[in-house]
């Protein structure tokens, strides 16, 4: 199985509402893409949005890599490639992971082989802010099913308090809540959030601090009246063995993009759980590519609320036959991952680049 070409795409999916996290407001998802041919004309898929203040790679950053290593992999072996891509799946993980999943998939990984229907249940995001929006939303999230509900925090403790205890009372027990500050919180703020925070329904309460400040998270741990879960902190196997030593971690989130491949992420998954936590599976801001690769990942690992919704958010759909919900459920049919549709991809795409081989050397025997 050799690499014949592989098709880089820059894309901007519009999204139907602003995505408003403790940072920035999100208007635009801009993922990397990559389809990678063998010569038997099979192909895998890949994505990542690489997001500021996300770890330490940069969109552009990982354009250029992911270029640079797709000029090295055309007219290897899937293995080869593997090989290749394995130099840098510590420090780049993102950039690696759009190419080394489409490698996975182009092989065949028994991660991905859907034998019958199956329903992953998500969560959904309150997106209201103002008091008196909340209620409607709610019961809107609850009639299609969404049993689990994110709350965006990280802005103002005393503000949010009081968004949390309207939504608390809008959902009266009908669903878990998670709280998620995105790094939004000093140390200070995060104490006195937590330490405030009625704990009823609430699940969790989701990366208080800046990532790299693992002593501030780690204060807020020690007085929250709900489990801290780490995400953008997480990048390795070594962090989540850090994790599993601060009293009040009860989970921990990973992503696909944050440990560059599939089985990596089944690996680390499981080590969550053999730590004594519980880990947690999704990417709110990937397309249907990322989301239907996690979800696979989610059928075995998981056993709570997944959080890859990307594809929810923006207003076109990559898929040819859009991937479905039910019941506030992802659903995941038999057989290989659905067809993305070159005109809704072509039409979406801002950059591109194709890397072909010119001459391929298939080994005797």
């Amino acid at each position: 199985m050799r690499i014949a070409e592989i098709h880089l795409h820059r894309i901007e999916l519009p999204l139907t509402r602003p995505y408003k996290v403790s940072s920035k407001e999100i208007l635009v998802f801009d993922p990397l893409v990559a389809e990678i041919r063998d010569i038997d004309g099979r192909s895998g898929w890949g994505e990542a949005l690489i997001s500021k203040g996300y770890g330490i790679e940069t969109a552009e950053g990982g354009w250029a890599f992911c270029n640079s290593r797709a000029e090295a992999m055309v007219g290897l072996s899937v293995t080869e490639a593997k090989r290749l891509l394995m130099r840098d799946i510590e420090q780049q993980p993102q950039a690696t992971s759009l190419l080394f999943t489409a490698l996975e998939m182009l092989e065949g990984s028994p991660l991905l082989q859907v034998a019958a229907e199956t329903r992953v249940p998500l969560l959904e995001p309150v997106h209201a802010f103002t008091l008196e929006e909340i209620p409607a939303e709610v019961e809107h999230l609850l009639e299609q099913g969404f049993r689990t509900l994110k709350v965006k925090v990280g802005f103002d403790p005393e503000a949010d308090l009081a968004r949390v205890a309207a939504i608390q009372a809008a959902v009266a027990g009908r669903a878990a809540l998670r709280l998620d500050a995105n790094q939004g919180f000093t140390r200070e703020q995060g104490c006195r959030f937590a330490s405030a925070l009625d704990p009823a329904g609430i699940q969790l309460f989701e990366q208080p601090c800046a990532m790299e400040d693992w002593a501030a998270n780690a204060a807020v741990a020690a007085v929250s009246r709900v489990p801290v879960m780490l995400d953008e902190s997480i990048y390795s196997i070594a962090d989540i063995e850090r994790a599993a030593t601060i009293p009040g971690v009860g989970f921990v989130k990973l992503k696909l993009k944050k440990l560059g491949s599939l089985e990596r992420l089944e690996e680390g998954l499981k080590r969550i759980r053999a730590f004594g936590m519980n880990p947690v599976l999704g990417d709110g801001v990937a397309t249907e590519i990322g989301c239907w690769l996690e979800g696979c990942v989610a059928r075995t690992t998981v056993t709570n609320a997944g959080e890859m919704n990307g594809w929810l958010k923006p207003s076109a759909r990559l898929f040819a036959d859009p991937l479905p919900i039910v019941d506030g459920a992802m659903v995941l049919r038999p057989g290989p991952m659905p067809a993305v549709d070159p005109a809704t991809l072509s039409a979406h795409t801002r950059e591109q680049r194709r890397h072909a081989a010119t001459r391929i050397t298939v080994p005797a025997g």
